[in-house]
């Protein structure tokens, strides 16, 4: 196991004089999928923000392949290997699919663009139909499709994911779930935050749950689906 990959170790972060985050401790392995789960207002998405480097970190250690990210600007940590596909899709409304894609790959200087394209389109096929559609158009399915797809282009080797599911059908979240496997499988690691906890443990390989900007319990997510207080808090069952 490398946990060294990517660590989250000690992090506290919030919004002026509200502290959100509190010591939270966090790692990927690569080619792993891990997920955060817990109920709303908990701090999942501020800790992804952090991560991105959208907020800063008031304490703690933020590190992509032992390179310290704490302070980092977004730039630099997309530079990095790590890109955050955020809640609410947040696409580029009056631009292209196609565009929006190409927002995603601002920062690359090499020549497989164009490879990368089509890679995406083949993960997310109705995409390549709507490469000249504005995709502040697309149905709610799609444009999560396009929001992960424009995470993919630039070439990251931690993808994270805000919220997959957020206001989406169950046969659309499959769909989405199916399509996020094949990008583990391309050999991207991924941290996904869920509200959909089976969801999230049936995609990830391990996991843990933040309550009140605390991780409170993490491991394997076939343990953590065992376990009664989550099936009870989160699991209705």
């Amino acid at each position: 196991m490398s946990a060294e990959f990517f660590k989250v170790e000690g992090v506290e972060a919030g919004y002026g004089d509200i502290q959100v985050l509190w010591g939270v401790e966090i790692d990927v392995e690569e080619g792993e999928i891990v997920c955060i789960v817990g109920s709303n207002g908990a701090g999942k998405s501020t800790l992804l923000r952090c991560i991105a480097g959208v907020i800063p970190a008031q304490s703690g250690r933020i590190a992509m392949r032992g390179v310290d990210l704490s302070g980092a600007t977004p730039d630099q940590v997309l530079a990095s290997g790590i890109a955050l596909v955020p809640e609410g899709r947040r696409l580029f409304p009056g631009m292209s699919v196609k565009n929006n894609l190409l927002m995603g790959a601002y920062l690359r200087r090499d020549k497989l663009i164009r490879k990368d394209l089509e890679f995406v389109s083949s993960i997310f096929p109705i995409l390549s139909e709507r490469m000249k559609q504005d995709a502040g158009t697309l149905s709610g399915g799609e444009q999560q499709m396009c929001a992960l797809a424009r995470g993919i282009m630039s070439r990251p080797a931690l993808l994270m994911v805000d919220e997959l599911s957020l206001g989406l059908a169950p046969l659309v979240v499959e769909d989405l779930s199916k399509a996020l496997l094949n990008v583990n499988q391309s050999g991207i690691s991924i941290l996904l935050v869920e509200q959909d906890v089976i969801t999230a443990f049936e995609l990830a390989r391990r996991g843990c749950v933040l309550e009140s900007g605390r991780v409170t319990i993490s491991g394997f997510t076939s343990d953590l689906a065992d376990d009664q207080t989550v099936r009870e808090a989160y699991m209705g069952i």
